[in-house]
């Protein structure tokens, strides 16, 4: 049976970290290199539909986890606080791997890019499944604790967000459209990446909740890879329609 080796959870955890501020450096200037940030940069050859992309790129994540409890013998099921945090992960997961895919209208998408993210997803997929579910460690009270419930709070409410958002982007096009419009209702109101803001504080909300390094590293990583995103959205919306509301923040609402 596999073993909690802390040394292993530090590493992973600080390799996290250092590819957020990778990611960081890369795209703060450049948008990666799909979607609306596609056309103006050399395009790659190849692309799987979105719908496939993004069921294979998410599947590890939710898989990943599911094997790594499925190979714990005997199964760990307490305590309760450490099996809700796993099902937040995965029920997150299984979301963007079982429902997501099967409703959006995006591009198609790159090859190359397909392939980072998925390895990203195995990587990650592993280290907040092994760390909750062969060394994570929490009172049997923990489902009371501050931490927990605030941020369990923090999780649904960006969880909502982030599918509230999605909603109201598929909404915008009819099936075959590819062209793009300006995103109202909601979170669309103030910001322009409605759909980041609410994901970034899902995660932080789960870091709170499971108050261990592997799940900062992990809402780090996700604030350095899909803030900067926000931001070029926010740009090419300026850029694009004349009348775009000039009082709407890229990211967070009346501050940035």
């Amino acid at each position: 049976s596999m073993q909690c080796f802390p040394s292993l959870v530090l590493a992973l955890s600080s390799l996290l970290g250092a590819l957020a501020l990778l990611q960081l450096s890369l795209y703060l200037r450049v948008p990666s290199r799909y979607g609306k940030h596609e056309e103006r940069l050399c395009r790659p050859r190849g692309r799987l539909p979105a719908r496939c992309a993004w069921f294979l790129q998410e599947l590890p994540s939710f898989l990943v986890p599911a094997l790594l409890l499925a190979l714990r013998s005997p199964p760990r099921l307490e305590p309760l606080g450490c099996r809700l945090l796993c099902c937040l992960f995965c029920w997150h997961y299984f979301y963007r791997t079982f429902i997501y895919p099967f409703f959006t209208r995006g591009r198609p998408f790159p090859l190359q890019l397909l392939f980072f993210g998925t390895l990203f997803c195995i990587y990650n997929g592993f280290l907040q499944g092994y760390y909750l579910i062969y060394c994570a460690e929490y009172p049997h009270d923990w489902c009371t604790d501050i931490r927990f419930t605030s941020g369990l709070l923090l999780f649904l409410l960006g969880m909502g967000i982030n599918i509230h958002s999605d909603l109201l982007l598929r909404q915008l096009r009819k099936p075959g459209e590819v062209t793009y419009k300006i995103p109202q209702g909601g979170l669309f109101t103030y910001v322009s990446g409605a759909n980041y803001f609410g994901e970034i504080v899902e995660w932080f909300g789960f870091a709170i909740a499971t108050w261990s390094l592997p799940a900062f590293a992990f809402a780090f990583f996700t604030l350095c890879c899909i803030g900067p995103r926000a931001y070029h959205h926010h740009r090419y919306y300026l850029k694009t329609f004349t009348d775009y509301p000039k009082s709407r923040k890229a990211l967070i609402p009346f501050v940035f």
